[in-house]
């Protein structure tokens, strides 16, 4: 028999694969757009827009370098460089005029200088600010607002002249999904005349606008341990409320090289009290500020501890 070459699919075949073809790349297409709103976060998965992707079962835990494990291991302290993991922090201005109102401009850029805009939703807010005079003093949280262009801005007065310390705590999503935490820091200035003040005492409990707010727990270094804070009011426990998805906000700035640690608290209260796990990396004195909430008012009682 004569070789007849190959067979080709007839036209109506051809018509039936091309439209199945087109609803695969058209649900697709769907399902990534449905997980980016207009300002590049990450949102429509429970798992993103609520907390991170740890798997489940993983305790509360400290926000450190890049590279930091979670529970049970060491964790290195963030927010030492301006650069890490491939990312770059960039203030658009480093210089304010002590006292008076200004505006911070920043952008987080790749390994190839280019404007990060995807950042996942982590307690309510994709970008958490932190800043603080380096003497530890002036804390302030807060959650800047990004431009289509990936710039973050923010108001800020810096109260007192010094040298002072911005740590802008994020989580980064790559196109294939993957996330990547990542706290960078950057200097900025007041100039003035700079009188470093200094840090207080140890204390296990302090006063803030009439709240009485303490705490117990015996922090050893390198080991993860648990720090309960209570907070009572004239009559009483307070009324603690939700905070950016929790009760309590926990930061912890080691004195000298200002090494950040972000520290997450249990889910629910326990026995009224807010609870974290926390792990130092080292000796030396830490500066802990707690936010907290009572009556839609976020308040911060602030503590020093000395880790042996």
């Amino acid at each position: 028999m004569a070789d007849q070459g190959p067979v080709e699919p007839d036209r109506s075949t051809l018509r039936l694969a091309l439209v199945v073809g087109g609803l695969v790349l058209a649900v697709l297409l769907g399902f990534g757009l449905g997980r980016l709103n207009a300002n590049g976060t990450v949102t429509g998965s429970p798992s993103l827009a609520a907390e991170h992707t740890d798997p489940p079962g993983v305790a509360p835990h400290n926000h450190g370098s890049a590279t930091a494990t979670d529970q049970g291991a060491a964790v290195e302290p963030g927010g030492l460089a301006v650069s890490s993991a491939g990312f770059t922090l960039v203030p658009l201005v480093t210089e304010f005029v002590a006292g008076r109102p200004g505006q911070l401009r920043f952008q987080v850029r790749d390994a190839q200088r280019r404007p990060i805009s995807r950042f996942a939703i982590v307690h309510d807010k994709p970008m958490h600010l932190i800043v603080v005079r380096r003497d530890l003093t002036g804390y302030q949280h807060l959650h800047p607002t990004m431009a289509a262009d990936g710039t973050w801005s923010v108001p800020l007065t810096l109260a007192q002249p010094g040298l002072w310390r911005a740590y802008a705590d994020f989580t980064v999503v790559a196109d294939n999904g993957a996330q990547t935490a990542v706290t960078l820091g950057a200097d900025l200035v007041a100039p003035g005349d700079y009188r470093p003040r200094p840090l207080p005492g140890p204390v296990t409990s302090t006063t803030v606008d009439g709240f009485t707010v303490g705490y117990q727990g015996t922090v050893q270094a390198g080991a993860t341990v648990p720090l309960t804070f209570r907070v009572g009011g004239a009559g009483g426990a307070a009324q603690l409320e939700r905070y950016l998805g929790a009760y309590g906000h926990l930061v912890a700035l080691r004195e000298g090289d200002l090494g950040y640690l972000h520290v997450h608290p249990e889910t629910e209260l326990v026995d009224g009290q807010i609870k974290f796990w926390l792990t130092t990396p080292g000796p030396g004195r830490y500066r802990l500020y707690l936010d907290f909430q009572v009556n839609a008012e976020v308040r911060t009682a602030e503590f020093t501890l000395t880790v042996p």
